[in-house]
Order: structure tokens, then C-alpha cells, then sequence
């Protein structure tokens, strides 16, 4: 197994030699993980049968998706001692959040943006990779950071501050948590915040351990950086490093003119813990040794540099346990067609399907309380057989519930346990006057074809 230091040096190699040596290498390894998904895995087996021996081209792949893999779990991992029934049994404990599965495997879940439940394993070396290209997204944040704000990160010992989604096993609370039980991350210098906290108390929160780092979900950073406006928060971060979703760059302004911060952007998913990382031109990019994105239309076919595709195509090339190639993310994005001013040679991109609206809702005292579309993700991908869900706000006050239960399911004990679920949510934001309706139609896709999990009213 290579080691992290090793990834790291072969990256800054690649970079330094520029886009012949990054295509190289993905080639190299595009080549070698099909060879391997069809060795190891049945699924691969069975669908690249009628390929030809080497594979260089991701276009000679059939598309993949996550329903299709999900539904031969065991057929699609490489462990055969991985099945879904004992990951199902893993992952129904909240307590091991971070813990190995099967001694080796770091486990998130997530619906996605399609509404579809996901289960993902990362291996040792796979996770080897994503941290190789975390300190490159690093690396190249400290070089674009003025002398004060570095000098501010160090003498605050790089404090930070993590606002995610803290119930299961989510992405981003399952690296933090095994990333802290492997010693990499001290807990004396990193708070992780709750997104389900009610407003006030996660400004209290943060108003008390004042991090210079602030790092979260976009949506909860843009209502924050609206409550630093208000001077209700008082915090002076350093940077402020937005995760999961994306911001209009109007949005992206006021955050970084509200905390006075340098604003990253990342881009990351379960599929790939490390897609790409912003820049100072307002870019993503993309680590192209490690993946290939493919921006396509709603047939699969190529979208050209310059034009917004309908969803792009992921083959990660670092993940073993469940190989992921041709598979269809469902974001909509745009591809420079020359290079970046910042200078950097990697590929670069802007991501338009990740937008995350706020859900807005009069308040007791008559005043309005916002709340950010992952509470009601989490809240509802925390109980167990929902296959997939829609929440939509047809009215200031009435949240319309779509549900498609999983096979067997009770469903007036399923609908209980939602619609218990979402009163207390909202109780504790301070809103007690919307109704929950319990729709009789399935979860339906927008008009360009994508389920929207949550949809606010317009």
C-alpha cells in the first residue's frame, strides 16, 4: 500500500509536469481499476463482459447509477465479506459513527440529491488517496492567504469549527469522527456543531469557542454569515470552508465580507470524498490524476468546454472497495474551455446543481425562522425503511410529504414516525403553526429529469 507521503509527492510531480503527465496517469489508472473491478467484482464482471482486454477510454464504459449498484450491493463490492445486510446492521448503531467496518472500512451514507439512500465503503488505501488530495486542496488554500490570516491560524492553533449533520453516518461527521480515532485530528482543537441545532444555539455555540477555521454545509454558513451581519454572531475566522452544496456568487461575496475571511469552496461527494477545491478566479479544480469527470446531456452524450451540462459522469480511480466508474452524479456543470488566470493546471469547473434554497416559516413570536434543506434530509434518511422521499413546501405554512416506503414497510407506522419527526424539528426552531400533509403521490422529478429531495415554496 502506497503511503499518504508517497501520493503526495507523486501529485506535486504530476502538476510540475503538467496536462500530459496528469492525462497519463489517468489512463494508467483507469485502465488498471477496470482490470480490477473485473477481477474482483461480479457486477464489473457481468457488465464490462463483451469490453475489450484494456481499457483507456472511460466512453467504452456503460453508464452506472447509484440505484442500479445499490441494488446488487454485494455483487458490486470487491469483499465479498462486505454484504449489505451487515453494513445495514453496522450503520443502524449511531454509536460507531467512524469505527472500521469489518476492522478496515470507513462507512457513509447519504440519499444524494436524487432522493436515493447510498451506502459506501472506503478502504485503507483509498483513504490513503483522499488525504494525498486534501493536502493538495490545502496546500494550495495557505499559498492564496494574506500574512495576517496565516498569522492568525497559527497563533490560534488552527481552532476549528465543523457545522455537519452529526446524526448517523454521514460523510462529513464519519471522516471528522475517524480521523479523531485515528489521532489525526484532536479534539482539543476542533469542535464539531450540529446542523440540526436551532439557530440561537448554534450562535451561542460559536460565539463561545470563537473558531478560526469555520467549516459547513454553504447553506448554514450563508444563514450564519447572515446572522454575523445581524451582529448577533461574533466570530473572526480566518477562513471559512464551505462544503456539500454551492452558493450564487453573490452569496459567496456576502459570506466572505460578513466574517472578513478568505471563502473556500470545495467540492466533494460520498462517491469522492475529494473532488476538487477552489481557486482564487472562483474555479473548482479537479484532481484529474485521481478521477474523470464527464459532463454529458440527458442522453449521455458529451457536453462541450463552456456549455452547462445536464449531469456529469465520476470514475473515481482511487476507490477499491466499490469501484465507481461512468457514474451518473446527477450535477449539472461547466467545464472551462481555456486555462485558469490562478495558473493552476488542473481541469477546472463550476458546479450549478448543488444550490441549496432555505425553507423559510413564521415564527411564534411572528417573527420568520429559516431552515437549511439538510435538517429535513437527515431527519428523514435516519428512518429506516424509506426508499424515497420528497418534502415540498407548497404554502408559508404546509409541508407536503412524499414517501415511497421500502418494500414490506409498515406505512402508517412509517408515516408516524415522520411526521413526529418533522413537528419536533420545527418545535425547535421555534415554528408550531405548519401543517404536514401526507401526500398520496409518489416523489416526483423535476422537468430536466432530477428528483429534488427538498423543494421550497416559491
Amino acid at each position: 500500500m502506497r503511503s499518504t507521503f508517497t501520493l503526495v509527492r507523486d501529485g506535486r510531480r504530476a502538476v510540475r509536469q503538467g496536462p500530459a503527465a496528469l492525462a497519463d496517469r489517468q489512463r494508467e489508472r483507469l485502465a488498471a481499476m477496470v482490470d480490477f473491478a473485473r477481477a474482483r467484482s461480479p457486477y464489473y464482471r457481468e457488465l464490462y463482459r463483451t469490453l475489450p482486454e484494456r481499457v483507456e477510454d472511460p466512453a467504452l464504459l456503460p453508464v452506472t447509477r447509484k440505484e442500479d449498484l445499490m441494488a446488487r450491493f454485494d455483487d458490486w463490492v470487491t469483499d465479498p465479506e462486505a454484504t449489505l445486510e451487515g453494513v445495514r446492521d453496522f450503520i443502524a448503531d449511531p454509536a460507531r459513527v467512524g469505527e472500521p467496518f469489518l476492522g478496515k472500512y470507513l462507512v457513509s451514507t447519504t440519499s444524494g440529491t436524487t432522493g436515493h439512500r447510498g451506502v459506501f465503503l472506503l478502504d485503507d488505501q483509498a483513504a490513503a488517496v483522499v488525504r494525498a488530495l486534501s493536502l493538495r486542496a490545502a496546500r494550495r488554500t495557505l499559498t492564496t492567504l494574506t500574512p495576517s490570516r496565516t498569522a492568525r491560524m497559527l497563533v490560534h492553533r488552527m481552532r476549528a469549527a465543523h457545522v455537519v449533520a452529526t446524526s448517523g453516518h454521514l460523510a462529513a461527521y464519519a471522516v471528522i469522527a475517524r480521523s479523531r480515532a485515528a489521532g489525526r485530528l484532536h479534539a482539543r482543537g476542533s469542535r464539531v456543531l450540529s446542523v440540526h441545532s436551532p439557530l440561537p444555539e448554534l450562535v451561542d455555540q460559536l460565539n463561545r469557542y470563537r473558531p478560526v477555521l469555520l467549516s459547513g454545509y454553504a447553506g448554514v454558513i450563508a444563514l450564519l454569515a447572515g446572522e454575523q451581519l445581524a451582529g448577533r454572531l461574533r466570530i473572526a475566522p480566518a477562513v471559512v470552508s464551505l462544503v456539500a452544496e454551492g452558493l450564487s456568487d453573490r452569496e459567496h461575496r456576502r459570506v466572505g465580507s460578513a466574517f472578513g475571511a478568505h471563502v473556500v469552496n470545495t467540492y466533494a461527494c460520498n462517491e469522492s470524498l475529494a473532488l476538487g477545491y477552489g481557486c482564487r478566479s472562483g474555479w473548482l479544480h479537479t484532481h484529474s490524476d485521481w478521477l474523470i469527470l464527464e459532463p454529458v446531456d440527458a442522453d449521455y452524450r458529451p457536453v462541450p468546454a463552456g456549455q452547462e451540462s445536464f449531469t456529469v459522469l465520476l470514475t473515481a480511480l482511487g476507490r477499491w472497495a466499490q469501484p465507481i466508474l461512468r457514474y451518473d452524479l446527477g450535477d449539472s456543470v461547466l467545464s472551462r474551455p481555456d486555462p485558469c488566470p490562478c495558473g493552476d493546471p488542473l481541469p477546472a469547473v463550476r458546479v450549478r446543481g448543488r444550490s441549496a434554497d432555505l425553507l423559510s416559516f413564521p415564527r411564534r413570536d411572528g417573527g420568520t425562522t429559516r431552515i437549511v434543506p439538510m435538517a429535513f434530509e437527515t431527519l428523514l434518511e435516519s428512518i429506516p425503511d424509506i426508499d424515497r422521499f420528497q418534502i415540498v413546501q407548497t404554502t408559508a405554512t404546509t409541508l407536503r410529504v412524499r414517501i415511497r416506503p421500502a418494500a414490506g414497510a409498515d406505512q402508517d407506522r412509517l408515516w408516524n414516525a415522520v411526521r413526529t419527526g418533522l413537528a419536533a424539528l420545527l418545535t425547535d426552531h421555534g415554528t408550531d403553526r405548519v401543517t404536514i400533509e401526507r401526500a398520496h403521490e409518489p416523489p416526483e422529478q423535476s422537468p430536466g429529469g432530477k428528483y429534488r429531495v427538498v423543494i421550497p415554496c416559491p
